[in-house]
């Protein structure tokens, strides 16, 4: 038995997101402030120690607006008045030995559909009731007597405001059983499917899901200090100390060994390396200590006044300080180890604790152990961060096969996320799916998997993690055709549009050829991609090459200038994806429109191409509109006379004899010579370049004006919004 699925409603950034576990280890994504502590967080007030702990804020902040507007003569508070939702399916298909676990969650005695679906609300006690007390609330308020010249208004003010007090008060956690054979696809409730509710949090439904499932939560902020100071610094010493209390065996009091310190610290030393040992091993198949890094080594730490309450502390082992094969070593205290390493040991001892809580659990076990594990990158290196997720279930101990432990990673970190395949990703990108910018839509990769290409999904999960791009952590994609690109864009970005250089993006050399392999992981998750490539014009068929003399002609498909009647592109990203044309004169008379074409549901579209135009040239008294065939190409003719400077001959674009040219003449001489020559050395030289003295192509200028409208959105005037109000004594 495990978590299937479970579905939020309601909650912070969480509108209405189902989001499917995997049966082992899940791994959520996404930019920041984009709902995924979230996700965690709402099963730590349904289900964990802070259980019922809910404020106002908690409410996705639409509902603030519903609150505000509701209207007691007219609605009813039971049915209007917003709750918070989390629907929990348990996946039991198969599993006999739990399935007497679950009677009392079974919709009737005809169910077989091996889901068992639980309902928990977070709803008012009494909807009535509530509007009763507010409205007396607030006829105590109006009766109140304050000075007119105060800017001071007597709570409350409106229901929102009388509910950041009385929240808790006025609501509590309902329990209902769901029935799958009545629910959509998404195991959503149809139409007139009202879940019928058990009972409140004293209920035995409570009772019940809390014996399926243990919660256990390692949170990002684990306080650790390189320092002396302790403070709130949740030391390794302490952690230790209270593993071992907790599960290890535990030698009994020695009254004798009070009398004799010495003894005691060498006998609990030796006592302490035995029952350690195997956690400490664990630690190795994480690549500590290694061949460099000091052992970890648990001393005793007594003294005459407090010997029976001192606790055990973490010293780390140097090398013998006599050389190869000498036996004396010093250890220094746990905080001169760096952080990294720190951090390591007290995620491993701390699941490990987690573990072993649930194993020893008083009464029935909990068949599924449900941990939360947040940010586990902080201060370990990328190789540390790959062994950790690669690693982190082969340390539990097995359990029997009844018992399952999933665990729930969130993350920032490209190096955790490719160690995974798609399948256990969540992508939570930041809009709802119905656009709203304070909403989150969650994106089930393991969707992508079966919809996608075999060759394709390979192609897009290698190149991932060989190259440790952050896609899924970015507010905006930006795909581009070869190293020149990517070398000068940031410095374009900072020359033409500074505004985007507040933004987060991440910018994928992915070449003409691969671009369009790109399509269907960017059209799911639905980020903001612009993709900057080249019109990479060939010769068409020509119809009378057969009648010609095959050393007369270039064949079809041989490279050659925008401007040669005929012409198509080789480039498969422009020919099969956007625009959708392979006639270069079709894509050179191609509008924004055609650029950047609306998405599914008709709203504006997400992705857009920018390629060479048509641009004004002047040379010699001569003038024209002519499009470069690549980005090299291009900038020459954006930048005819500073490229043909003789200041500017290392660029490798100024052609001999310029000035006598004519301008076609001169155009065709470019573009041969971008042809046969370095085009990195071209981006090096460049970029030592003033960049006052250049311009960028405009092509890219147009994609990159696109890009900044779509990540810099300005928040709706009617978009309710967060508010933090400062309390007098808190």
């Amino acid at each position: 038995m495990h978590i299937k699925t479970f579905r939020v409603k309601n909650f912070r950034r969480l509108r209405d997101v189902k989001i499917d576990l995997d049966p082992q280890t899940t791994v959520f994504v996404g930019a920041n402030n984009s709902g995924k502590t979230s996700a965690a967080q709402v099963f730590r007030l349904f289900l964990g120690v802070e259980k019922g702990r809910f404020q106002l804020y908690d409410f996705t902040a639409d509902c603030w607006a519903e609150l505000d507007s509701f209207d007691a003569a007219a609605d009813d508070p039971d049915e209007r008045l917003p709750h918070i939702v989390l629907d929990i399916w348990l996946d039991l298909d198969g599993d006999d030995d739990n399935l007497h676990r679950v009677v009392d969650l079974l919709p009737d005695l005809s169910w077989n559909s091996g889901l068992v679906g639980v309902r928990l609300a977070y709803m008012p006690k009494n909807g009535k009731a509530l509007i009763e007390n507010f409205e007396e609330c607030r006829r105590r308020a109006l009766a109140v007597d304050h000075p007119k010249e105060s800017a001071y208004e007597p709570w409350p003010q409106s229901l929102t405001d009388y509910l950041t007090r009385e929240l808790r008060r006025e609501y509590e956690i309902t329990y209902a059983i769901l029935d799958a054979t009545r629910c959509d696809e998404q195991l959503d409730p149809v139409a007139g499917y009202v879940p019928h509710i058990v009972g409140g949090s004293e209920s035995r439904l409570g009772a019940k899901l809390d014996s399926l499932i243990k919660i256990d939560f390692l949170d990002a902020q684990r306080h650790l200090v390189d320092g002396e100071s302790r403070g709130r610094a949740e030391d390794l010493s302490r952690k230790l100390s209270g593993f071992y209390a907790r599960n290890l065996e535990q030698r009994e009091d020695d009254l004798a060994a009070v009398a004799a310190i010495a003894d005691s610290e060498r006998h609990l030393n030796e006592h302490f390396a035995k029952v350690f040992e195997s956690t400490l091993d664990k630690l190795a198949d994480l690549g500590y200590p290694g061949f460099v890094h000091p052992r970890l080594v648990v001393k005793a730490s007594f003294n005459a006044q407090s010997v029976l309450n001192s606790g055990a502390r973490v010293h780390y082992a140097l090398p013998a300080a006599d050389g190869p094969g000498g036996t004396t070593e010093r250890t220094l205290p746990d905080q001169y180890n760096g952080l990294g390493f720190k951090n390591l040991i007290y995620m491993v001892v701390e699941v490990l604790d987690f573990h072993h809580r649930w194993i020893d659990a008083e009464g029935e076990r909990p068949p599924i152990h449900l941990v939360f594990i947040e940010e586990p990158e902080a201060h370990l290196h990328a190789q540390l961060q790959q062994v950790f997720i690669r690693k982190i279930r082969e340390i539990l101990p097995q359990v029997e096969p009844a018992f399952t432990t999933q665990m729930v990673v969130t993350t920032h970190s490209a190096h955790v996320i490719y160690e995974k395949t798609f399948e256990p990703i969540r992508y939570f990108k930041r809009a709802g799916a119905d656009g709203n910018i304070h909403h989150t839509d969650v994106k089930d990769l393991m969707r992508f998997r079966e919809t996608t290409e075999v060759a394709t999904r390979h192609f897009l999960r290698q190149y991932l993690k060989l190259t440790h791009c952050d896609l899924f952590f970015a507010d905006a994609a930006i795909l581009v055709e070869g190293n020149v690109e990517r070398l000068l864009l940031p410095l374009i970005i900072q020359q033409t549009i500074p505004e985007l250089q507040s933004s987060h993006l991440t910018i994928l050399e992915v070449g003409g050829a691969h671009a369009h392999r790109f399509r269907e992981l960017v059209e799911f998750l639905g980020v903001p991609t612009l993709v900057i490539t080249d019109l990479d014009s060939v010769r068409g068929p020509n119809p009378d090459a057969a009648k010609a003399d095959s050393t007369e002609a270039p064949a079809a498909g041989a490279s050659c200038m925008t401007t040669q009647a005929g012409a198509v592109t080789s480039n498969e990203a422009l020919a099969t994806w956007i625009p959708g044309f392979r006639s270069i004169d079709q894509l050179l008379n191609s509008n924004d429109a055609a650029k950047c074409p609306r998405a599914v549901d008709g709203r504006p579209g997400y992705i857009r191409v920018a390629y060479q135009t048509r641009r004004p040239i002047v040379w010699g008294g001569q003038e024209a509109t002519r499009a470069g065939r690549t980005f090299e190409e291009a900038f020459a003719l954006e930048n005819l006379a500073w490229c043909q400077d003789e200041a500017q001959t290392d660029l490798r674009l100024r052609v001999p004899g310029a000035a006598t040219m004519a301008l076609d003449d001169l155009h065709e001489e470019i573009y041969k010579r971008v042809r046969s020559f370095d085009k990195t050395d071209f981006a090096l030289a460049l970029i030592t370049k003033d960049h006052n003295q250049w311009s960028a192509p405009q092509y890219i200028t147009e994609g990159l004006n696109w890009l900044r409208d779509m990540v810099t959105v300005a928040a709706p005037d009617t978009a309710p919004l967060a508010t933090i109000e400062a309390e007098v004594g808190k």
